[in-house]
């Protein structure tokens, strides 16, 4: 691409330069005369022309026309809309949620083409420091990798559509904060909350959390033709999510999250016992009964809305007087256990429906702490003959 500048005479009397270049227009694909103009010297303007033909060299014909746009409007007016489509619905939801709560307040205002990677490295410190908006403490580095995760994919479309040069996120090494263990619970006070439960119509649910790994969303959208008692398997093909505080049912995400895991004898038992407590509700409910085919329901055979679910497991916990744990802290239990207890960690990560065994290594690398001591033992050994 070449360019010149143009000598213009202002009606007061003094001179502007403009610069004046060809360059592909990325809403139409064509070639077009651009005109920059303003500049108070003629050198003001050749700089103008180099830095054209510079974005054209690097975006392959394309000059990002300057945009006033702030990082907002872009966003939550441009971005967010055009991914409806290409964005699982919860998925969406979270990056909107990611973007309102963390960015927009942070760098919102700021204008689009001013973005630097400074400020995203500014910003990220920031979050780590000082993000939770409820007590000021720091949020977690799992957290501050998604904020740099939807940046970096938004300004991927900023750049596609003209709006941006170049990514600034590209240039900003992934955030890496230090994310703390997951609480678990050790086996006997998983067994302790179980035997806390007496009759409660949910125990076979409570039991699955414990003994499967599986998501909440996963348990609340397994169906009865998703169970197999008599080979005791469970198959996870749907999730129950909320988006915007609805419940959505989806496929998993990933090829991994679809799978069939086994389950011990007294499990089985237990989801025979809820299945015949099942049939009762419904034969005591007779038409108002609402056939959803799923496991565990409400006493009316609708779905169980997962926010009643976090909540009851803490009234239940608290009844058994254990310590503070999440219900997702019920499936880092489990996986915490098999892995201590010898379990091959390909096994545990397939179990959990991970799409690598690497996320599964990341995870839970604490649940084995002896292996390097193991491993310098056997090293030695080797050395020495025996």
């Amino acid at each position: 691409m070449k360019g010149t500048t143009v000598k213009r005479p202002r009606k007061d009397g003094t001179v502007a330069w403009a610069a004046v270049f060809r360059a592909v227009d990325p809403k139409t694909g064509k070639t077009r005369q651009v005109w920059k103009s303003g500049f108070p010297t003629k050198k003001a303007a050749e700089d103008a022309v180099k830095e054209a033909v510079r974005q054209a060299d690097e975006g392959a014909g394309v000059y990002a026309q300057p945009s006033k746009i702030t990082v907002e409007a872009f966003l939550i007016e441009q971005w967010l809309p055009a991914m409806r489509s290409t964005l699982r619905a919860n998925t969406l939801a979270m990056y909107r949620s990611t973007i309102e709560s963390y960015i927009v307040p942070a760098i919102g205002p700021l204008q689009l083409r001013l973005l630097t990677p400074g400020n995203l490295n500014a910003l990220y410190g920031d979050l780590l420091d000082h993000g939770r908006r409820r007590d000021g403490s720091g949020l977690s580095g799992r957290a501050v990798e998604i904020v740099h995760v939807v940046l970096r994919r938004s300004l991927v479309d900023a750049v596609k559509w003209g709006l941006l040069p170049r990514n600034p996120a590209a240039s900003v090494d992934r955030p890496r904060g230090r994310t703390p263990e997951s609480a678990v619970w050790a086996p006997e006070q998983v067994r302790a909350f179980l035997e806390s439960l007496g009759d409660d119509r949910l125990s076979a649910m409570w039991r699955l959390f414990a003994t499967t790994g599986c998501r909440r969303g996963e348990v609340l959208g397994l169906r009865w033709k998703d169970v197999d008692l008599t080979e005791s398997t469970v198959s996870v093909r749907q999730n129950v999510v909320l988006v915007d505080h609805q419940i959505i049912i989806e496929e998993p995400k990933s090829a991994a999250g679809r799978r069939t895991i086994s389950i011990d004898p007294e499990t089985v038992a237990a989801m025979r016992a809820h299945r015949l407590r099942q049939r009762e509700e419904r034969m005591a409910h007779g038409p108002a009964w609402t056939d959803s085919g799923h496991v565990f329901t409400r006493e009316d055979g609708t779905v169980i809305h997962p926010e009643r679910v976090t909540k009851w497991f803490e009234q239940r916990r608290k009844k058994a007087e254990l310590p503070k744990l999440t219900l997702h802290g019920l499936r880092h239990s489990h996986a915490t256990a098999l892995l201590r207890g010898g379990v091959p960690i390909a096994v545990v990560s397939k179990r959990l429906g991970h799409a690598s065994i690497g996320i599964t290594l990341g995870t839970y690398a604490h649940a084995l702490p002896g292996d390097d001591e193991a491993a310098a033992v056997l090293g030695a050994a080797l050395l020495a003959g025996s």
